[in-house]
C-alpha cells in the first residue's frame, strides 16, 4: 500500500470516527419520547398550539433534534389520549372536539371529581394540603404577572394534582385526559380565561378539603364545572345546516 493510500485511509477513518461522535451527541442532546409528548401536552394546556394546528412528523423532528420515529411515538400516544387526531392521508393534528364530546368530557368530570375529593379526603394529610397550597400560590402569582398561559396550564394542573394526592393512579391519568380536552374545548369554542377558571374558586375547594368539609367541597367542584361550561359556547352548530333554506335565498 502506498503512501497516498494510506493517508486517504486515515482520512476516511476519522470521518467515520467523527460522525459516531457527532451521532452520539446528536442522540444525547435530542429528546427522548416522553420528553416531546411532555412539551405538547404543556403547549396544549397552555393555549399555545391551538386545535387543528398540524404536527408534521418532520417538522418536529427538526424542531426537537430527534428521529421522526420519536416524534411518530410521541404523536400515537397524544392519539391514544385523544389529544391528537391522525388522518390518513393527511397527518397528526391538534384534536377538535366536537360539541357532544366537549359536553361528554364535563359529564365525565362531574362524575369523576366527586369522588376523587372524597378519596382525597379520607387520606388526607398535612403534607398534602401544604403541596395544594404551594400550587395555590402559583396559580396567584401567575395571575398577578398577567402571564395567561401560566393560568390556564396551572388551572387545568390543580384537578390533575387532586387526583394524584387522593392516590388513585387510574383517576390521576383519566384526569390528565380530561384537563387537556378540557383546554381544547375551552380554546375551540371561545371561552375567556378569567370566566371559564374564577380565581377563587380553587381556594375554596382547599379551605373545604382542608376542614374535611366533603359535601362542601363536591358542592363547590360542581358549581366549578358548571361555571366552565356555561362559559362555553356550546349552542352553537349542533345541527347540520339546512342546504335548501340556505341556498333558496
Amino acid at each position: 500500500m502506498n503512501s497516498s493510500s494510506t493517508v486517504l485511509g486515515a482520512g476516511v477513518s476519522r470521518q467515520k470516527i467523527a460522525a459516531k461522535q457527532r451521532a452520539r451527541t446528536e442522540q444525547q442532546n435530542s429528546l427522548s419520547t416522553d420528553e416531546i409528548y411532555q412539551k405538547v401536552y404543556v403547549a396544549v394546556l397552555e393555549y399555545r398550539l391551538r386545535p387543528g394546528t398540524k404536527l408534521a412528523e418532520s417538522r418536529l423532528a427538526a424542531i426537537f433534534g430527534c428521529s421522526r420515529t420519536r416524534v411518530r411515538e410521541a404523536l400515537a400516544r397524544l392519539a391514544n389520549e385523544m389529544v391528537v387526531e391522525q388522518i390518513s392521508q393527511r397527518g397528526a393534528f391538534i384534536a377538535q372536539p366536537s360539541v357532544e364530546q366537549a359536553r361528554d368530557v364535563f359529564e365525565l368530570r362531574r362524575i369523576m371529581e366527586p369522588a376523587i375529593l372524597k378519596r382525597l379526603i379520607e387520606t388526607l394529610t398535612a403534607e398534602k394540603i401544604a403541596i395544594l397550597r404551594a400550587h395555590q400560590q402559583l396559580e396567584i402569582q401567575a395571575r398577578a404577572l398577567g402571564d395567561n398561559p401560566k393560568v390556564i396550564r396551572l388551572a387545568g394542573d390543580f384537578h390533575r394534582l387532586l387526583a394524584e394526592l387522593a392516590g388513585n393512579s387510574v383517576m390521576a391519568s383519566n384526569m390528565r385526559q380530561l384537563t387537556v380536552l378540557t383546554c381544547l374545548a375551552i380554546c375551540l369554542y371561545n371561552a375567556p380565561v378569567p370566566t371559564s377558571c374564577r380565581a377563587d374558586e380553587h381556594g375554596q375547594m382547599i379551605d373545604a378539603i382542608e376542614s374535611r368539609d366533603l359535601e362542601g367541597a363536591q358542592l363547590l367542584m360542581a358549581n366549578h364545572l358548571d361555571h366552565i361550561e356555561e362559559s362555553l359556547r356550546l349552542d352553537t352548530d349542533l345541527a347540520e345546516p339546512d342546504l335548501e333554506a340556505i341556498f333558496r335565498m
